[in-house]
């Protein structure tokens, strides 16, 4: 039996190779019938180059498999945050007293992702800011900034998504993040240096070894 799997997997290959590239050699399996599996070959003229082509493929395939699971995708280039900052700054209007300043906290921290874009494509940030924003009160929620250019364009013409997986899951952990420093603060506010309590510890040993003496009568 092991030997007919053998045969099968040798003779359901179209082409049998073997090349040479640097001082290895590699066995190809190539043309096949009926393939299940396939081995990525990356070549690279240094170790660090070699590294980071290793990191996009596989960036592009979790992109590939995660559209596969989730196939639902929203508009890039800084168009979701923009379009979140944007609901949540009319939301904060709503609202009388503190309470706002959440949402708008919240609001200024998404939109770091767009004016970041901005600001590497060498843009005036508080002007193009401004336009984006105008966008997406009047015309609609899927403008982004160009990447190469930092104009404001439409991601839905312009052909650039993010999957609704990774952008909903990026969402969820910086807010939990937020929280749970929010709450670290609260605790160690609430309990005092371990130093400060040496100190007291030692300024108490220390009266009670030299008690002081009254006054003289």
């Amino acid at each position: 039996k092991q030997w007919y799997q053998r045969r099968v997997a040798i003779t359901a290959g179209g082409l049998f190779e073997v090349k040479k590239f640097g001082d290895e050699y590699f066995t190809f399996l190539t043309k096949c019938k009926n393939p299940k599996a396939c081995t990525i070959l990356l070549r690279g003229a240094s170790k660090d180059v070699l590294m980071e082509v290793e990191r996009n493929l596989l960036d592009a395939m979790n992109v590939a498999r995660n559209v596969m699971i989730d196939p639902f995708l929203v508009p890039g280039g800084g168009a979701v945050e923009a379009a979140v900052a944007h609901r949540l700054i009319e939301k904060s209007k709503e609202i009388q007293g503190v309470g706002q300043w959440p949402y708008r906290a919240l609001a200024e921290a998404l939109r770091i992702i767009p004016k970041t874009l901005m600001q590497n494509c060498g843009v005036n940030t508080i002007r193009t800011m401004t336009n984006l924003t105008a966008k997406h009160a009047t015309t609609g929620s899927t403008w982004g900034v160009d990447g190469e250019t930092g104009n404001i364009v439409d991601m839905e013409d312009f052909g650039v998504w993010d999957t609704l997986q990774v952008k909903s899951q990026v969402f969820k952990t910086a807010i939990e993040t937020a929280i749970l420093l929010l709450r670290i603060d609260d605790i160690v506010s609430g309990v005092k240096k371990q130093s400060d309590i040496d100190a007291e510890k030692m300024a108490g040993k220390f009266q009670a070894a030299n008690p002081q003496e009254g006054p003289e009568e």
